[in-house]
């Protein structure tokens, strides 16, 4: 393990738990526990996984007026998403964009809840990008705007499965009363005293569940003791990039970059109806031309046998000709078989339709799937 690798505040445990450690997005991150890759996986959806995701940035905006459409007004000038409109305790996803709407990074925007902090704009960008991130930020707010990175004082850990709220929920019921997409500031009474944490109840894994950030030592506290509750374990990045791709779920660097636009990657729930007509923000012309001019999408593709097709693999159709390439792709233990998603010119794009994944020089049968590949458990309430 190089010695210039960062380390979150929870690597000690990952080390004391057993984790084979590897260099992830500048960080020593456990890509799997002794339980391994497939039993970490099948866990989540049956149980609880614990994931540690300190490694993602944690920034918040804050207008000196102290008003939220000071900041949000701000925001939504880098994003296709709807920010004036968030109420507090609201939770979005989208993406920043450059001039030509490639996308720079996905991420969740958050307004707090909080009595006298509602004007607060907390984001939570991916470990990979969050340098160029807040360099973009800083670059394009305007001077009423502060831009405060976090990384140095809070950590963030995922509690995902069936049974996660159940088990936070003993720390604070009113937890339980949070749906997905919601969040709040929370006391948690851990045995040896209370800790404050901000918790929302969303997550990458399409199980129920939450995203907790905590101060560093608080988090310590709080994931020592979720892991002496029945049911908790311990997940690595192994599991936890199986489990979004059976979500449907993009990966950034993977099925979204630079080159794609929140269209042709299937987020256009993602982008408000009135943020659709081509100006408002960084990249709108790209977001407005490609709800019209259909050249690609992202499908879900399920290969027949029992061989994935891996990133990068050149899709075709049946007549030998490319048509697109696999972006994401492996074992879906909860489907019993491979999964892949990858982009399609259009008309292959449509559900059924049957294509070529070149493997090894072979053309191997593939299905052109609907996204999720199992279905999402989200809690929207009763």
């Amino acid at each position: 393990m190089a010695d210039d690798l960062k380390k979150t505040a929870l690597h000690d445990m990952h080390v004391d738990l057993g984790a084979k450690m590897v260099p992830f997005a500048g960080y020593a991150m456990p890509v799997q526990y002794p339980m391994g890759v497939m039993k970490e996986h099948l866990h989540t959806r049956d149980a609880v996984g614990l994931f540690d995701v300190g490694h993602m940035g944690q920034v918040f905006l804050v207008a000196d007026d102290k008003t939220f459409a000071t900041a949000a007004k701000a925001l939504e000038a880098l994003v296709p998403a709807s920010i004036t409109d968030l109420e507090p305790g609201q939770q979005r996803y989208t993406q920043f964009l450059n001039e030509e709407g490639g996308i720079l990074d996905d991420l969740m925007v958050s307004r707090i809840n909080m009595p006298g902090h509602d004007h607060m704009i907390y984001l939570v960008v991916n470990a990979g990008c969050k340098d160029a991130d807040y360099a973009h930020l800083q670059a394009h707010m305007p001077d009423n705007v502060a831009v405060n990175v976090k990384d140095d004082t809070l950590s963030l850990v995922a509690l995902q499965g069936p049974k996660a709220v159940e088990i936070i929920a003993r720390l604070n019921p009113d937890i339980a009363k949070l749906i997905f997409m919601t969040h709040g500031e929370f006391e948690l009474q851990l045995p040896d005293g209370g800790i404050y944490a901000h918790v929302s109840r969303s997550g990458y894994t399409g199980e129920d569940g939450v995203e907790i950030s905590a101060h560093h030592d608080h988090m310590k506290r709080l994931v020592g003791h979720l892991l002496t509750q029945d049911g908790v374990a311990p997940i690595g990045l192994g599991a936890r990039d199986s489990l979004r791709l059976e979500a449907g779920l993009c990966l950034y660097g993977h099925d979204i970059d630079t080159t794609t636009s929140p269209i042709e990657a299937g987020l256009i729930w993602s982008v408000q109806k009135h943020r659709r007509s081509g100006e408002g923000y960084m990249g709108a012309a790209r977001v407005a031309n490609d709800l019209k001019v259909k050249t690609r999408r992202l499908v879900g593709l399920k290969p027949e046998g029992r061989a994935p097709a891996r990133e990068h693999t050149e899709i075709q159709d049946l007549d030998g000709q490319t048509i697109g390439e696999v972006t994401s792709g492996g074992f879906g233990p909860s489907v019993g078989g491979p999964v892949a998603m990858g982009y399609v010119d259009v008309p292959h794009n449509k559900t059924g339709t049957t294509v070529n994944l070149i493997v090894r020089g072979k053309p191997m049968p593939a299905t052109v799937s609907k996204l999720p590949f199992v279905p999402n458990r989200y809690f929207r309430g009763e």
